[in-house]
């Protein structure tokens, strides 16, 4: 059966590749083939750029249009050589060869993948297209769901609410404040993430740039290497490796997304549970079925598909924050497949975004129930009156209020203020009490 998208075992690839098709660019097998391509053509370059061989200056925008206007053919022609060599870095190498050869240059072919092990390739490669889909793609979306959250937040600033701490009613607060809350976790784990350099390994068969030295011993390899990764490529080199990255800066940015996705679930979460509370309607569109038996539901489907993807991204990103830094002496291979799944987890965190950005386009405050929620539960005041009794050293406040809370019957404006009469406090002192409303009781939030 031939693949597309009602084809594919992905749903990725199937029912939400149209939503995600911009992450062929980073995660595909031609991308990485591309990216692959890319660092091979500069490694080339540098080494002319270190006098190794002559290179004319000529050629050096013609080697790199090959990366740049790298195709499907191309990437086709790689895949077709990697069926006889059995090695998907060999076969990059035998392509630049032969694109060598167009360019007149048939006397510096050698030169190319000169001294290196496929995992300078790979290790440079994967943390490129890596940085590039962070950095063009994820960090844009969640800046974008950020402002969304924070405006959303700064147009509820003044929506008192009815909190509640292990699901019963408590201290009232503000919507927008609670909103607020969310922006500064995520804006946290933002600089994290952007704290976190992106790693690379480069220095041969097994890191110490033996191939190189024995070639040419009178080079500064270590130097080489540094200007290399650092500045042509824009990533930091590791000096000290074995075959392979060790993959530690790669797990801390895994571990900081799944920090996020985790902080967004939990936004998730709460936005269902003011959806279920009728703190907000749901904007309807006219041919859309919310159930397929009871016609008048609207269901929060965005937040939940938001929900289910960041479960889905988190239990990969665990995966791979736990298993890539781990290898067996100087290497395995295990490290190789799971790599190719880089694009898995961050799919489901960038279709989870968009859900979340869809389903809070849909929400339409419901001021009406905040403010009867609130009306209906003047028990919450009681903190604020027995703190003000404790200021003036009223005795026992804290149990005069309980007594009164926890009698049994239901806590209205008129019992608070028939109890506050019965106190035996100045008239002064009755009417600051009598101010305190479950709307105004809501502390420093600006």
């Amino acid at each position: 059966m031939q693949l597309q998208p009602l084809t594919a075992i992905s749903p990725l690839d199937g029912r939400y590749r149209k939503q995600l098709d911009e992450l062929a660019n980073y995660f595909s097998e031609f991308a990485l083939i591309r990216y692959r391509v890319m660092v091979e053509v500069e490694y080339f370059i540098a080494l002319a750029e270190q006098k190794l061989f002559t290179l004319p200056k000529a050629k050096v925008p013609a080697l790199r249009k090959i990366y740049q206007e790298f195709t499907i053919e191309h990437a086709q022609l790689i895949k077709d050589t990697e069926k006889i060599t059995n090695h998907d870095v060999k076969a990059v190498e035998y392509f630049l060869k032969n694109e060598l050869k167009n360019l007149g240059l048939e006397d510096k072919l050698e030169w190319v993948h000169f001294g290196l092990t496929s995992q300078d390739v790979n290790n440079t490669a994967t943390p490129l297209f890596w940085k590039d889909a962070i950095e063009h793609v994820y960090m844009p979306a969640l800046a974008n769901l950020v402002l969304e959250i924070s405006k959303m937040a700064k147009d509820w600033m003044k929506v008192p609410m009815l909190a509640r701490t292990h699901g019963q009613p408590a201290s009232p607060t503000i919507l927008g404040k609670e909103i607020l809350v969310f922006v500064e976790r995520l804006e946290g784990q933002i600089k994290l993430l952007g704290d976190i350099p992106f790693a690379a390994k480069f220095g041969g068969a097994t890191g110490n740039f033996n191939a190189h030295y024995v070639a040419f011993p009178k080079i500064n390899w270590e130097k080489f290497g540094e200007k290399f990764v650092n500045n042509n490529l824009g990533l930091q080199r590791m000096k000290y490796t074995t075959q392979i990255e060790h993959y530690d800066n790669i797990s801390a940015q895994f571990d900081t997304l799944k920090r996020i996705n985790t902080i967004l679930i939990d936004f998730c979460r709460d936005i269902w549970t003011y959806i279920s509370m009728d703190y907000f309607k749901q904007k309807i569109k006219k041919d859309e079925v919310g159930s397929s038996a009871m016609p008048h539901k609207v269901n929060p489907i965005d937040f939940e598909n938001a929900e289910g993807n960041l479960g889905i991204a988190n239990a990969v990103f665990e995966h791979l924050s736990a298993k890539l830094p781990i290898s067996r002496l100087q290497r395995d291979l295990t490290d190789s497949t799971v790599l190719r799944n880089l694009g898995v987890p961050f799919g489901h965190t960038i279709l989870a975004t968009k859900s979340i950005q869809k389903g809070l386009s849909k929400l339409i405050l419901n001021e009406a129930k905040l403010h009867d929620d609130l009306e209906n539960n003047w028990a919450v005041v009681a903190e604020a009156i027995q703190t003000v009794l404790r200021r003036e050293n009223y005795p026992q406040p804290y149990e005069a209020l309980k007594a009164l809370t926890r009698g049994g019957g239901a806590i209205t404006k008129q019992s608070m203020h028939k109890f506050i009469d019965g106190l035996k406090i100045s008239a002064a002192l009755k009417k600051e009490l009598k101010a305190i409303t479950p709307h105004n009781y809501t502390g420093i939030w600006k």
